[in-house]
This record gives C-alpha cells, structure tokens and sequence, in this order.
C-alpha cells in the first residue's frame, strides 16, 4: 500500500503569468507557498477476487473494468499516461474542500502520480512530478489551469518559481529566515468566503483575454522579484509586502470579469477598513480570500 500526502498552497504574486499562452513566449513568474493543508491519496493493487480491476473511492465510489470507463478525469488520464497496468484501489482523503483556490485538484493530480509510480517500484523527481501532472491536467484533460499548482504541490516549500518556453522550469527556495517568515504569517489570514468553483471555468475567460492584457501581465510579473525582496531584506517593512498585494489584487480583477463577485469585493473592502494593507483571491477566483493584516 502506497499513501502520498501532497500540500495545498497559498499563491501570493504572478499568477496568471503561469499559463501557457503566456509564458511560451514572455517567460511567467510566481511566488507560492505550500501549506499544511494536504491531499491524501492512498493506492494498493487490487486482489483478482472481483470482478471489476478499478475500485475508486473520492466523493464517489467507481468500480469498473477499464481505464476508460472510469469518470474522474484526473485518475483516468493519469492511467492512461503512465499506462499502467496493474489493478488498483484508491482512496482519496482531503483536509480542506475542494474547488476552494488552494490548488486542490493540481495537489491530487501530483500525488496520484506519486503513488502510481510508487507502485511500479519508481520513485521520480520533483520537477518530473510537476511536468507530468502539468501534461495531465493542460494536454489530457484541457482543462484551462496554469502551470503553478502542479509546481509547488510537487516541490512543497516557500518557492519562486519561473516559467519560460518549451515549459521550462526553475524553481527555488525562498531564502528567508525563520523569523522573517513568522513576522510574514502574523500578518497573515486567510478566509474561506463559502463560495467553491471550478477553476476550468473562471479561468478560461482570463486565458481568452490574455493577449489584451500585455502591460497587466508584465507588470505582475515584475512583483515576484519585487515581493521578494521585500522578503529576504529584512530591514524592508513586512506591511510593504500587503500594500504590493493591494496593488497586485486591483490589477488581477482587471484580467476577467469573474475573478471577483460584489459578495467579495465587500468582503475586501471591509478588511482594508479594519486595517489590511492588501490581500487577494487564491486559486482562478470566486473562492478563499487572504489579507496581509497589519498588526498596530
């Protein structure tokens, strides 16, 4: 039996910047950060005493006989890619909701890779382990997802990650202090607003206006290095990282229509007047909120 824990993350700058039609041709940024949140996934072989070779257990039990019968998308493309031949039960477990901006199907997608090639005896690299879940989700699936979900679920830690053509990635360690990441999470908090979507859906109309979002775009994506070295000096205000989430946050709203609902906005504004320098909306939008709450 093979169980994968595998991080939701929080994504504070450069999203939108991590897609495809993007980053093929301007080079994409992001700041991210695992959290300890995670997504379960437990895998064995089957015995032969059933009669069916697929026993799937998430929010809904499938047993079935072949690979393309099987619904959920992640785990049937992820078979098929890897053509596995074993038969398999899985079990999927989870410390949050899904379909909450935390990177919860990208986080799924890369542990379920993790056990089936634990499985076959093969123990892969991280960056593998986001490029295959990357390829799952963009190509197999074509759902319409960027490329720093799979990243920082397969790497874990507090990480900048760069996005350049033929999908290359570079990914590092954020190197900040212990104490300057604890000054960081106490001005932090995140909200789950009620509101869950499906990400496919918000972000197809952002992806639809990217090639009319160039300044948009460039601009967010400057604020990776910008928020990050607002992180590594620590002699730099902690706020000044919240008030460039401000910003960040209004540019974001400019690139879709559905990234934010009044429901939100009311929710925001109402946090800027109790005192946050800045937030956002994690994941596509619609979703969990976190602010950066300067402490007086």
């Amino acid at each position: 039996m093979i169980i994968t824990r595998t991080p939701f993350r929080i994504s504070f700058f450069g999203g939108g910047t991590d897609y495809p039609i993007w980053y093929e041709k301007n080079g994409g940024a992001v700041l991210s950060a695992a959290i300890n949140k995670y997504c379960y996934v437990t895998c064995r072989q089957l015995s032969p005493f059933f009669d069916f070779n697929y026993r799937l257990r998430y929010n809904k039990i499938e047993e079935t006989k072949a690979i393309h019968e099987i619904e959920h998308p992640s785990v049937r493309e992820c078979l098929s890619f890897l053509n596995f031949d074993k038969r398999l039960e899985m079990q999927h477990n989870t410390d949050i909701p899904g379909m909450s901006g935390l990177g919860s199907s990208s986080a799924f997608t890369v542990g379920l890779l993790n056990a089936l090639y634990a499985l076959e005896g093969r123990e892969v690299h991280k960056s593998q382990l986001a490029l295959d879940a990357i390829h799952v989700e963009q190509d197999c699936i074509k759902e319409n997802v960027g490329s720093q979900d799979q990243t920082i679920a397969a790497f874990g830690g507090f990480r900048k990650i760069a996005f350049g053509a033929n999908r290359k990635i570079d990914v590092e360690l954020v190197p900040i202090s212990d104490a300057r990441k604890d000054e960081l999470l106490k001005h932090l908090m995140l909200f789950f607003t009620g509101y869950q979507r499906t990400a496919s859906e918000i972000a197809g109309e952002q992806i639809k206006n990217t090639p009319h979002k160039e300044s948009e775009l460039k601009r967010m994506h400057a604020m990776v290095d910008e928020a990050h070295a607002i992180l590594v000096d620590e002699r730099r205000d902690i706020s000044d990282f919240g008030t460039l989430l401000h910003e960040a946050w209004l540019l974001k709203k400019g690139l879709s229509s559905r990234i934010s609902t009044p429901a939100i906005d009311a929710f925001y504004d109402t946090a800027r007047g109790a005192g946050a320098t800045g937030g956002k909306i994690l994941g596509a939008g619609a979703g969990m909120v976190p602010s950066n709450k300067y402490t007086h």
